[in-house]
């Protein structure tokens, strides 16, 4: 079975219909073709819509759209890569108005879908397209995970009390991914020299685990814990919430991804000091409007990233820390404080 497909109208706050592989009477499902109902179908990555990170922050712009602009919503959850073109072509087969595809694995199947049905708008995330290569009704909602990552490795260099600090990643295959990673590495190294990092990606593996393999997280969390690390940043999918896990049984400090994790992985809230965020849900509703409206123009559109509050851990977290943090902030938004850290894996 190579996908889970699920609708929601527009006046519904569950799941209605399940299609697994199967057929389902059109009878049971909105007529996208007509101009008054506004259609949005989400096609993941290899996660899941509930990973409580990426993908399901994405859905949760879709959820926004259904509610404020009475979008109608469906979502497929590929489980085999090889069904990204036909998950995608499912919606745009069925004219649905906007098709958001979510990660960068999806984007050449995306792009080649935009020219197939010029009358569908695309919603890329994590999908940066080449300059002269972009297509009028493609956006791509990309972020610069550098800076997010810059700032929480920053933090955790200036909170820890070893001196050691660790990051459990996804693949570095993965741009966004390699961003997050080697930015907090920037981060750490930019406030505190000599700090000692340990940082591993789960390149040891295909695309299609390493997002969603929480054993290897929690149990390479766990292994850094042992030698002294008393901060984790955990990112990559359910990956990365393994590690939040794992820091989380041992007592040491962690820092999730994407969206604020305080919310959406509460097994980890008494440990979690901050989240590198990046507006996943915001990016992708401000562009379901503009393709609501007919404003949405294709190219690259800058997606916010920063850092989650602290929640529980804010007395641990020194006036001084949040200053500096502050100014790291102002600096890597004025171009006064660089990363140094490339697009991609060089």
């Amino acid at each position: 079975m190579s996908r889970r497909r699920f609708f929601v109208g527009a006046a519904l706050s569950a799941v209605v219909a399940l299609l697994a592989g199967c057929s389902s009477r059109k009878s049971d499902r909105p007529d996208c073709s007509k101009p008054e109902v506004f259609c949005v179908g989400l096609v993941t990555d290899v996660g899941k819509v509930d990973d409580k990170s990426f993908n399901q922050s994405a859905w949760e712009g879709a959820l926004r759209a259904q509610k404020e602009l009475g979008a109608v919503i469906q979502y497929i959850e590929t489980t085999d890569a090889k069904d990204y073109a036909k998950n995608i072509g499912t919606f745009a087969e069925e004219h649905h108005d906007a098709v958001v595809t979510v990660g960068y694995a999806l984007a050449e199947a995306t792009q080649a879908a935009a020219v197939r049905y010029p009358d569908v708008k695309f919603i890329g995330v994590d999908q940066l397209q080449p300059a002269g290569a972009e297509k009028a009704n493609l956006a791509s909602l990309v972020f610069a995970e550098d800076k997010a990552g810059f700032l929480v490795g920053a933090l955790a260099a200036m909170v820890t009390k070893s001196g050691k600090i660790g990051a459990v990643m996804a693949t570095d295959a993965v741009p966004p991914v390699w961003r997050y990673g080697e930015g907090f590495r920037a981060g750490a190294r930019h406030v505190k020299p000599e700090i000692e990092i340990s940082l591993v990606y789960h390149s040891d593996v295909g695309i299609d685990r390493t997002f969603t393999d929480p054993e290897w997280g929690k149990t390479t969390a766990l292994s850094m814990i042992d030698k002294g690390v008393d901060i984790v940043f955990g990112a990559g999918g359910k990956t990365g919430n393994g590690a939040l896990l794992g820091a989380a049984e041992k007592g040491a400090l962690a820092i999730g991804v994407d969206t604020d994790q305080y919310a959406t992985v509460p097994e980890a809230q008494k440990v979690l000091l901050t989240s590198a965020m990046k507006r996943v849900d915001e990016g992708t509703f401000d562009l379901l409007k503009l393709a609501r409206e007919g404003k949405m123009q294709g190219g690259n559109l800058q997606g916010k990233a920063s850092y989650a509050p602290f929640h529980d851990q804010e007395s641990k977290v020194p006036a001084e820390v949040k200053s500096r943090l502050e100014a790291l902030e102002k600096g890597l938004m004025d171009g006064s404080i660089k990363t140094s850290v490339p697009p991609t894996k060089t």
